[in-house]
């Protein structure tokens, strides 16, 4: 008789045993299943962070375009601008010349009308 009331402690330690080993590994698994939320979390900002920074980068490069074709234009009505004034000098010498041939047409005159 007292053998079989030791195959029923060892049979009870073996189940509490069991019963232990089903705790730790629940335990485990949650602590598995936290960490992995949180690496999911983690990696999730992360990607909107680097999608972020994509958009970022290329609203830079459509920014730089436009400046570029900004600074394009500026020099090509610079250019113009240049021609343009370059015609006026000309044109200033022509008409300051006329103007001192028609003193000089008067100065005749004068003379002949004395």
């Amino acid at each position: 008789g007292a053998g079989r009331g030791r195959g029923k402690m060892a049979a009870g330690g073996a189940a509490d045993a069991q019963a232990r080993f089903g705790h730790s590994v629940k335990g485990l698994l949650t602590e598995k299943v936290t960490s992995c939320g949180t690496d999911v979390i983690a990696l999730t900002k992360q990607v909107l962070k680097g999608s972020r920074s994509a958009e970022l980068l290329g609203q830079a490069a459509r920014n730089m375009v436009m400046q570029e074709d900004a600074i394009l234009h500026s020099e090509d009505s610079l250019r113009k601008m240049a021609i343009i004034t370059t015609h006026l000098q000309y044109q200033q010498e022509a008409i300051q010349k006329n103007v001192e041939r028609s003193s000089n047409l008067q100065d005749q005159l004068s003379h002949l009308l004395k």
